[in-house]
């Protein structure tokens, strides 16, 4: 079975710290930050390593700040 895996970027410069990406994802992956951007916000973070590329963050994101790559790694295939 393959094995996917996700990279979350986001620009924590424009990011609001609205939250909604925390609660939109089923991995817990992101957090916020305890400190502050240049704007004055408590931005969002990636707090975990098990992003699974699902994109719901990007999807609720009301800035288009994050933005999510997604790879798969294949199993290699056995012989038979």
């Amino acid at each position: 079975m393959a094995k996917v895996q996700g990279e979350v970027i986001i620009d924590l410069e424009k990011c609001k710290g609205c939250e909604l990406c925390i609660i939109a994802c089923p991995e817990e992956t992101l957090a916020i930050a305890n400190i502050i951007n240049k704007k004055g916000y408590r931005y969002a973070i990636k707090a975990q390593d098990n992003c699974t590329g699902c994109a719901n963050c990007a999807l609720v994101c009301p800035d288009a700040v994050i933005t999510v790559y997604r790879k798969v790694e294949k199993a290699p295939k056995q012989a038979v």
